[in-house]
């Protein structure tokens, strides 16, 4: 195994690659993945210094979680943190978020990943409501104290829910959509979490691939894929998919952002370099659908780090290409 620089997981108190590996993909969310397929990418993933696996209960209705079960099993060698999500099962209401259900869930989860305690349980961008309810900490810790889990975090849509979350002392760690065309978290919430010592996890990396600078405006994604159906926020929150971006004004920003690429690097490793060295990021988690991508995002994390004209590049880069675009709530 190629060693990686390992970040301690905020208030888990355990160590994570800075490159993890992402696996909304292998649920086939994003298009149809082999078995064989899923297990080839973990296994670069793992060889390639990555400790740190993210996955949901509803990616491919529970697929994600059960190939990564299955791929662990075969390998117990593999020093490697499971943070899987919960929530999305059930119809967002707050009145959902309750002790019952997430017993309930996280017993499909632990049966899914085939462990009797769940290394790292994230809320699944629930309603706002959630993050405020000392109910749901409450059941939290009950989660913890029957040992479910081990720690709980959240995943947010916006940086005021960050916020909220960062102040309740049992939260482990934050995961927020963090890349160059999403700036918003670096001047609100990553400061925050550094000093209250919560990780942040970073999310949506590339910009559901824009920031490869592979795809143009006459790329056609599989009707299966989020890319084609949820461009506006039809099936679920719409920075979910290309940031929030409208997709001709991304592949745009791309273009120009592929420039920035240093020598021998590519634009999605250039972003995935960018990403792990703001302040306060722990880990980031782009996802791979082949053993390739799996280990050229890996290598993302021996690259040298940006100098600050190339920082200074992506921070104009947004403000002149991105900021006027983006929807209000981020």
């Amino acid at each position: 195994m190629i060693f990686m620089e390992q970040r301690e997981l905020g208030r888990t108190g355990r160590d994570v690659s800075v490159v993890g590996q992402g696996t909304w993909q292998l649920g086939g969310d994003w298009g149809e993945v082999r078995e064989a397929d899923a297990f080839g990418v973990l296994d670069a993933a793992v060889e390639s210094g990555v400790t740190f696996f993210d996955t949901a209960d509803v990616y491919g209705d529970g697929r994600s979680e059960q190939l990564i079960g299955r791929y662990l099993k075969e390998r117990p060698d593999a020093p490697v943190l499971v943070a899987t999500k919960m929530g999305r099962r059930a119809e967002q209401v707050p009145e959902n978020y309750v002790l019952d259900n997430f017993r309930a869930w996280n017993d499909r989860s632990r049966s899914n990943l085939g462990v009797d305690t769940l290394d790292l349980v994230q809320l699944h961008c629930p309603p706002t409501a959630v993050y405020s309810s000392d109910a749901v900490y409450d059941a939290l810790d009950t989660l913890v104290a029957e040992e479910r889990i081990a720690a709980y975090g959240v995943s947010v849509e916006t940086c005021a829910e960050a916020l909220t979350a960062i102040a309740r002392p049992g939260v482990a760690s934050v995961q927020i959509i963090l890349n160059p065309f999403r700036l918003k978290p670096l001047d609100e919430v990553l400061e925050a979490a550094l000093a209250a010592g919560v990780g942040i996890v970073a999310r949506v990396p590339l910009a559901s691939g824009l920031l490869s600078g592979k795809y143009t405006e006459e790329t056609v994604f599989a009707p299966e894929d989020h890319r084609t159906y949820n461009r506006h926020g039809e099936a679920f929150d719409q920075g979910e998919t290309f940031s929030g971006i409208e997709y001709a004004t991304g592949v745009a920003a791309a273009a120009e952002f592929a420039v920035l690429a240093p020598q021998g690097a590519t634009p999605a490793q250039t972003a995935l370099r960018w990403i792990i060295q703001q302040p306060g990021v722990t880990s980031v988690i782009p996802g791979a659908r082949s053993v390739g991508q799996a280990r050229a995002n890996a290598a993302a994390a021996a690259l040298e780090p940006l100098p600050q004209k190339t920082l200074d590049a992506v921070r104009d880069l947004y403000d002149r290409r991105i900021r006027a675009a983006v929807h209000d709530r981020w």
